[in-house]
């Protein structure tokens, strides 16, 4: 049999085929039925997945915006904790300060002085690094002058060694330049306080060696030599040895102030009586 003759059979037999089914599904109405499962079946798979995909993207979604905006709470309240402690932390160093003002103004008032606060803003800078100084924030603006005493509560500080207009340096009591004539509280025993460095005891030099002076006597400022007023305490006695090669005790003092712990300090300045100018004395 030819090709076209076996096309023609088998479109033939396909209609007939299709009337066949036709005729039977008008009388039976099973393929209507059928085709309709069928369609329903294949709707509901190509449609499932696709309502599978949107609610785990909707779900992906929401739980993505949910943690975006838990992560932005969080930072929010990160930030807020942050500022709420360094307030915390201002206000604690605010009154640190205030009690330590408080304790300043507790300073009894000495006569024919007058003093005013400072605040201690640098260590050893400067070209006078190489020496035991601070940098206190008062100059010639507020009256600041050469050799100024400098106290604290707690006793001697140093001396002013130099100043510009808005800040001076303190020479310390530990510093091998510093020299303050001193007395015992108790023996009066006289002598001068010498600094040997940070960190190291101070030396009392020019006592003789029959002073009663013993260890732990208070030693204070005597007054003669024109800088510091008289009364102020400088530091305690720590060891006294007598020597038979020398004329005067070998004696160790330990300074009443802890500089390291300072922020604020007392310049004291003589006060001009009547025909006097300010100047303070230079020793």
């Amino acid at each position: 049999m030819t090709k076209p003759k076996k096309i023609a059979a088998i479109i033939v037999a396909g209609l007939f085929v299709y009337l066949s089914l036709y005729t039977w599904n008008l009388r039976t109405g099973h393929l209507d039925a059928l085709s309709a499962y069928t369609g329903l079946d294949i709707t509901g798979w190509i449609v499932r997945p696709g309502h599978w995909v949107t609610d785990r993207v909707s779900d992906f979604w929401g739980r993505y915006i949910y943690l975006v905006g838990l992560r932005q709470e969080n930072e929010r309240l990160q930030e807020a904790n942050a500022r709420l402690r360094l307030k915390n932390l201002m206000l604690s160093d605010r009154a640190d300060a205030t009690a330590r003002l408080e304790r300043l103004l507790q300073f009894a008032p000495l006569d024919n002085w007058s003093e005013q606060g400072a605040r201690i803003i640098a260590h050893r800078m400067g070209p006078v690094s190489s020496l035991e100084t601070v940098i206190v924030d008062r100059g010639s603006l507020a009256g600041v002058q050469d050799d100024m005493p400098v106290v604290s509560l707690d006793g001697v500080v140093g001396r002013v060694l130099r100043y510009g207009a808005t800040a001076s340096h303190v020479l310390l009591l530990s510093d091998p330049n510093s020299r303050v004539s001193v007395i015992g509280k108790e023996k009066r025993s006289q002598g001068i306080v010498v600094g040997q460095g940070s960190g190291q005891d101070l030396k009392v030099e020019y006592i003789k060696l029959n002073s009663p002076i013993e260890p732990g006597e208070l030693l204070e400022t005597s007054g003669l030599a024109g800088i510091f007023p008289k009364g102020l305490p400088v530091a305690r006695v720590k060891t006294v040895h007598r020597s038979d090669i020398s004329l005067f005790l070998s004696i160790t003092a330990e300074p009443l102030v802890d500089v390291g712990g300072l922020e604020e300090v007392l310049l004291l300045k003589r006060m001009a009586g009547p025909g006097e100018n300010n100047a303070t004395s230079v020793n």
